[in-house]
């Protein structure tokens, strides 16, 4: 089975933390036996002057062809004017991809083509797909489909692309409610729930880290980008009502000079620690440092951040969004709280008084591996190979 992964949403040495998620679910469907992966991961680069960003610089400067971590990955480049344009980037990512998925495909043929995010990925695939002549998946993660799939000028390549597609995914039951409500086939989705690296994510002794940022109270942890959809806006309201806590946002992102100011406006920028963009594998003694990890996002598949705070035996506090039912199974796990800073902070208080056993938080998430993940990935692609 030689599977091409078209995957805009991957990692590199610029971003080594940008859907680090698709990176390895990739590598642990690679490891299988009978199963090879071919990654293409295309970038988008802006006509001049634009290109010469720093954005954009560090993209030019990364290799089309690399070895990454045991993974066979190409990054080559499609034109992308920001802010405009939205709906041609398929027709140019498809565009900038056919000629080298034409050669690799030649030299090695693909038996499929695997889309990791519905948009571009999922209508590039299907350009793509149908000029080679294979079949292709596309998989649903979350905004893809929630703000692209309701987009005015998206909406239909979304819903061609899923109703072309031999098969699709979704990382949670909610998300294929989505989908199904757009006019998707129910029978052709898959609820496909994330991995999670137990041995990394586990819980360990924060006393050192908390002394180290100079926590005594209660320490809550926000990781996600700094963006409007995952309104850490609230959570830092939320600080008024909370005076002995403190919360460190892990995450970059467009909101940060507004949080900020934010912060800095409620008197609460003392209690806020902005700890950037913190390297994936050093996510686990942040995590279990924390009291609870909060993340009121307004739109969500199933977030990987829920389940790696769950297996570090940190609680959660989340919003209702795609799949927070399903993982909020018990109370030890966590709540889902109401959009706004008094139910955050009831919500916090009431996870708080059950001072919750660790180990019995993790068992929560002892199903979220990424064996499991990649098995069912491969009987997924398996169904549609026939084989």
């Amino acid at each position: 089975m030689h599977i091409l992964t078209l995957a805009t949403l991957f990692p590199n040495s610029a971003r080594p933390n940008f859907g680090i998620f698709v990176e390895r679910q990739t590598a642990a469907l690679a490891a299988r036996d009978g199963v090879e992966v071919t990654v293409i991961s295309p970038q988008t680069v802006p006509p001049w002057p634009l290109s010469r960003h720093h954005r954009y610089r560090t993209i030019a400067t990364l290799p089309e062809h690399q070895s990454w971590h045991g993974l066979d990955v190409y990054r080559p480049r499609f034109l992308h004017i920001p802010g405009i344009g939205v709906h041609w980037q398929p027709r140019l990512l498809a565009r900038a991809v056919l000629p080298l998925v034409r050669r690799l495909h030649r030299e090695r043929p693909f038996d499929l083509i695997d889309a990791e995010f519905f948009y571009p990925d999922g209508p590039a695939a299907r350009i793509i797909a149908h000029a080679l002549g294979l079949p292709y998946s596309v998989k649903a993660r979350g905004a893809d489909v929630h703000h692209w799939g309701q987009a005015p000028h998206t909406r239909e390549m979304v819903v061609q692309a899923g109703r072309d597609a031999n098969g699709l995914l979704a990382v949670s039951s909610a998300l294929k409610a989505h989908m199904v409500a757009l006019g998707l086939p129910a029978d052709n989705i898959t609820v496909h729930y994330t991995g999670c690296d137990q041995q990394r994510f586990a819980p360990q002794d924060g006393t050192a880290l908390r002394a180290e940022l100079g926590i005594t109270g209660t320490m809550l942890i926000c990781v996600g980008a700094l963006i409007a959809r995952k309104r850490q806006n609230l959570i830092i309201e939320t600080l008024a009502i909370l005076p002995d806590a403190t919360l460190v946002l892990a995450g970059a992102g467009d909101a940060e000079a507004s949080y900020r100011a934010l912060a800095m406006r409620l008197g609460v920028s003392d209690r806020v620690i902005f700890a950037g963009s913190l390297p994936h594998d050093d996510l686990p003694r942040w995590l279990s440092a924390a009291d609870v990890m909060v993340l009121p996002s307004q739109s969500e598949g199933l977030a990987n951040a829920w389940v790696e705070s769950l297996a570090c035996g940190t609680p959660i506090v989340i919003s209702d969004a795609g799949g927070a039912l399903e993982l909020l199974t018990i109370p030890v796990a966590g709540r889902i709280a109401d959009a706004n800073p008094q139910a955050i902070a009831d919500a916090v208080n009431a996870v708080l008084a059950l001072q919750p056993d660790p180990l019995a938080v993790r068992a929560c998430v002892a199903q979220f591996n990424w064996d499991r993940n990649a098995d069912e990935l491969h009987r997924h692609f398996q169904r549609i190979l026939g084989c």
